[in-house]
């Protein structure tokens, strides 16, 4: 992890930071509606920001009071490098010393492998979000 860090973040803090990762990756690339990209629910997240050593952001990641993790994104110049990987790492560790029992996530349906990986369970049909395939899939942290 030598090329980056990760960082434990407020969206009211980094705002700008985390926006300009999830646009790039969610509202350029995936061609997500903007309206459908931002919520409520960012102000009251736990977020995680990868940074390069020049600072620039490189992948974001949030968690919420319920167990939910959403909106991770890694620009595609930095992808298959780890950073995926340490952001759901980091943000699960954060969730089990927040005393949480289980997280959930609603993955795209080409990222479920990766989720898979990590321990991460499929439940349900895939749905359309976005325009795009997701499978709901959990974690039980009781095990840990």
């Amino acid at each position: 992890m030598g090329e980056y860090q990760l960082i434990k973040t407020t969206f009211q803090q980094d705002r700008e930071l985390i926006s300009f990762i999830r646009e790039q990756v969610f509202i350029i690339e995936q061609h997500v509606p903007v309206e459908l990209e931002w919520d409520e629910h960012d102000h009251q997240a736990v977020h995680l920001l990868a940074m390069d050593n020049n600072r620039q952001a490189i992948g974001t990641v949030r968690l919420l009071a319920d167990g939910h993790i959403g909106r991770m994104a890694v620009l595609s110049s930095w992808r298959k490098r780890g950073v995926g990987s340490h952001l759901l790492a980091k943000i699960t560790q954060i969730a089990q010393q927040s005393n949480m029992q289980r997280v959930f996530l609603n993955a795209q349906t080409s990222a479920v492998s990766f989720y898979s990986q990590y321990g991460f369970l499929a439940h349900t049909e895939i749905f359309m979000d976005a325009g795009i395939p997701h499978q709901y899939m959990y974690k039980s942290l009781s095990d840990q």
